[in-house]
């Protein structure tokens, strides 16, 4: 997988993400670097060394689509997109916990999926950035939110109040990773990518009884899947690309997409 590994260093954007596994009676962790052309797994714990030993992100400079894991925040050169999908669960409980003392969620949530859709729009059109109208309305919107959601929940003492008052100070401090796809239109607005490539894991793990034999399965796995899966995304049948593996050697792919050069 050195090729892959090559490539998605290469790459603009990458979608990250793990999930926890069991091998030989123990949990590890699966990790995913991925793009729509490219997918890498490898096994390991959840530390930021284990992150790194998948030889991807180590040094990586562009920008990493993630969920809210601290384990990623060591990764210092390079910029980081909070995946809105989880933004918007989070902001959907906070919400119905107390839906008048936290009205501020869902004004939070409302803003996130018209963002959403004006870039959507605008990356439709083929523009690449939003006109700076739109994006003065979206940042003056985001921070009226937070603001409020903080000045609303500091003073009281409910669970849903403290809940609310992380949440709102979450969206204080890390305004430029949410709001990462409106500033940057080659970010998507969620993780999907990521969480597609990985959902195999679970997958393979029940029709394997809910455990792998051992941690070299796992790991083979990991390898086997990365290779069919980044050859699926570029077109390639699965058993054609089997037969060329055994036949002649790995097909690799030729650049970051297609289309690439």
């Amino acid at each position: 997988m050195e090729r892959v590994r090559e490539l998605l260093g290469q790459a603009g954007v990458l979608h990250v993400d793990e999930t926890p596994g069991r091998a030989c009676g123990g949990l590890v962790y699966v990790h995913v670097a991925a793009t729509e052309s490219l997918t890498h797994l490898h096994v390991g714990g959840r530390s930021a060394t284990d992150i790194d030993a998948g030889g991807v992100l180590g040094g990586y400079t562009g920008t990493l689509v993630r969920d809210g894991y601290a384990g990623y925040a060591h990764l210092a050169g390079a910029l980081h997109a909070w995946c809105g999908a989880h933004s918007l669960r989070d902001l959907r409980a906070v919400w119905e916990a107390d839906p008048c003392g936290q009205a501020w969620a869902g004004s939070m949530a409302d803003l996130l999926v018209y963002a959403n859709r004006a870039a959507g729009a605008v990356r439709a059109a083929g523009a690449q950035t939003l006109d700076a109208a739109t994006l003065a309305e979206i940042v003056a919107w985001y921070r009226g939110a937070a603001a409020t959601g903080v000045v609303v929940n500091q003073r009281r003492r409910t669970q849903a109040a403290k809940d609310g008052l992380r949440l709102a100070r979450r969206f204080v401090a890390h305004e430029d990773m949410i709001l990462r796809f409106v500033t940057d239109l080659a970010v998507a607005f969620t993780n999907n990518q990521a969480e597609r490539d990985i959902r195999p894991v679970k997958v393979q793990q029940r029709a394997s009884g809910g455990c792998w034999r051992t941690l070299e399965g796992l790991a083979d796995f990991a390898v086997v899947y990365s290779y069919l899966s980044t050859a699926a995304k570029w077109g390639l049948d699965t058993l054609e690309a089997l037969r060329q593996l055994f036949a002649s050697g790995p097909w690799l792919p030729p650049a970051i997409a297609p289309g690439a050069g």
